[in-house]
């Protein structure tokens, strides 16, 4: 199928599309340039201007009769900020030393995702640089960062960004980001960015005064992007040119598209589709696996189904129903959309078929929801689960992780579960020795009347899970930041040591034993015991056994050897396994 976005043409290093401007001029360096239009609202300078192959210049846009220059809507640097005028980068000036890398594969792969931010005590990309030999412990292929584009403020979770083009400052600009990619792919580790393309945050937007970027109509976050209405094909084409430049010009390896549900597209091709149609070509090109992720709270399996079998054709996406299945059973919350997920057998049905919500009646949403997936030809890998992430933790009130709540054994449990599953396990930034620190909400917003807004609006989406409106912590104090930074002393002995110990040994195992990594739906088995709370689950000659009781569990097995157990350790002997209160293993 050909793409329904035509390729952007060859332009100047100035040009810009302003349909919606009467006038325009170029503030560049100290001088102003005229500009005029030529095709498609597209405009030019009509003046010599400096050549940014000689050194980066500032440079913004004055819109009809406005003296504020505005940064451009493909900016690559903000270096004062997204309200001041954009700096010149030229990418292809730095020494990639990346030559031989050919890849990772989403099949088979382990995925971390990390905040900059709250990563190091630094929060840049050079200082995570210096933690990739531990990710690597833990048998991490893809380093999943949360987004990097340019926001208002000195910190934020990302998705308050407005130039989608631009690597935030504070992480350390471009040059620090493709730092960051070459020295992960010199450590074998692939690169997955997270990207946001169903809205623009508040502050610091201004692509409506360029041209019809935004439409009528709002989602849980902001103005829906105009991806199907007038002039919509220059909308697409930003959208294509972006995911292009992260997969072309900064080497990363996939990209995690946040919350396409929200992306409202009546084009005749989707604007996901399309999407999987030119990171395939380019793929190809490149001949390294190019993976593309979709958060979705859809559970419909066309976004991953190929194009030739009707689907949009994407790698894979984010299934919500695990995290809320492993959650309730170890946890036994049972408020808001975690209702539905009470029983054992509902974590049964996840694991043997994908989603739960298949097309099941939903309490929370009121209504069906979902669509069914077919385990016959859909492998497991295209499914990326995990116990904790960025949403599922700082969406709580107060940013607890299960640490809080659980001990070691269900830790060990949600761990077994995850990385001796059938589907892509994805952990969560210092999961892996049970970080005691939260990872809460927390903004920056200079405005004062945005901050209050901010705050007022997480309070008020908490109401339907019941959590105590008086807990929240402000996401405009400082300390909400800070307290969510990463203590790294806590892998080095106790509590964190043990669990540790625990991911490196499932990691060897997923390295080992084949089984581990079997794509096929039809290799899982599950029984449960709701009255014993006992779980097994069956993946080929392997067993996953867990007691999520409160009383020891004697099991009849076929199984030899203890692979891996949780803390409080697992005996086998003459085909009995015990497993004391709270604990599983791995079997083999």
């Amino acid at each position: 199928m050909t793409a329904t976005t035509a390729p952007r043409p060859a332009r100047g290093p100035f040009d810009v599309w302003a349909p919606a401007a009467r006038r325009l001029r170029l503030s560049v360096g100290s001088a102003t340039v005229q500009m005029h239009q030529t095709d498609g609202g597209w405009w030019t300078p009509s003046e010599p201007t400096p050549d940014p192959a000689k050194g980066d210049v500032d440079y913004g846009y004055l819109i009809d009769d406005t003296d504020a220059p505005r940064p451009d809507p493909r900016s690559r640097r903000q270096p004062a900020g997204v309200h001041q005028r954009s700096r010149t980068h030229r990418p292809e000036s730095f020494s990639w030393s990346d030559d031989t890398w050919t890849g990772r594969q989403l099949a088979g792969a382990v995925i971390y995702e990390l905040h900059l931010g709250t990563f190091t005590p630094e929060g840049t990309l050079d200082a995570a640089l210096g933690r990739l030999d531990h990710l690597r412990s833990i048998g991490v292929d893809l380093v999943e960062l949360m987004p990097v584009n340019s926001f208002n403020g000195t910190h934020n979770w990302g998705y308050d960004g407005v130039a989608w083009f631009a690597v935030d400052e504070t992480y350390g600009g471009p040059e620090a980001y493709q730092r960051f990619v070459d020295g992960a792919h010199a450590a074998g580790l692939g690169v997955i960015q997270d990207v946001v393309y169903n809205h623009l945050g508040p502050s610091g937007n201004y692509l409506p005064e360029f041209g019809p970027y935004l439409k009528q109509g709002r989602n849980t976050w902001g103005d829906l992007v105009n991806l199907d209405g007038d002039d919509a094909a220059e909308v697409r084409r930003l959208i294509l040119d972006n995911v292009r430049m992260w997969l072309d010009d900064y080497h990363v390896d996939g990209l995690r598209l946040d919350a396409v549900h929200a992306l409202q597209d009546d084009s005749a091709t989707h604007l996901l589709e399309e999407m999987a149609v030119e990171v395939a070509a380019l793929s190809a090109h490149q001949r390294r696996p190019l993976t593309l992720i979709a958060e979705s709270d859809l559970n419909d399996p066309k976004l991953i189904t190929p194009r030739e079998a009707g689907g949009y054709g994407l790698d894979a996406q984010w299934s919500d129903d695990f995290h809320h299945a492993v959650h309730v059973a170890l946890t036994r919350e049972t408020t808001g959309y975690y209702a539905d997920f009470e029983p054992l057998g509902a974590l049964a049905k996840v694991i043997e078929r994908g989603f739960f919500h298949d097309g099941t009646f939903s309490s929370f949403r009121e209504r069906d929801h979902g669509g069914p997936v077919d385990t016959a030809a859909m492998p497991t890998w295209r499914l990326v689960v995990c116990s904790q992430n960025h949403d599922q933790i700082g969406n709580r009130a107060i940013g607890d992780r299960i640490t809080e709540v659980l001990d070691d054994d269900q830790l060990g449990c949600a761990a077994l579960l995850t990385l001796a599953g059938p589907f892509t396990p994805m952990l969560f930034q210092g999961e892996e020795w049970a970080a005691s620190t939260p990872f809460q909400f927390f903004t920056s917003h200079p405005e004062p009347e945005l901050g209050l807004a901010t705050a007022q609006g997480r309070i008020a989406e908490f109401e339907r899970m019941g959590w105590d409106p008086a807990v929240v912590p402000d996401p405009q104090e400082p300390e909400t930041f800070t307290r969510s930074k990463l203590d790294w002393t806590e892998a080095e002995s106790g509590r964190g040591a043990r669990m540790l110990a625990l991911y490196r040994t499932l990691a060897t195992l997923r390295r080992t034993r084949p089984e581990l990594t079997d794509p096929a739906f039809s290799r899982n088995r599950v029984e449960v015991d709701e009255d014993a709370r006992v779980l097994r689950l069956h993946r080929g000659a392997l067993l996953v056994a867990l007691n999520l009781g409160e009383t020891p569990a004697r099991l009849e097995v076929a199984q030899s050897e203890v692979l891996a157990a949780t803390a409080s350790g697992a005996e086998l002997a003459d085909g009995v396994l015990v497993l004391p209160p709270h604990a599983g293993a791995l079997l083999g």
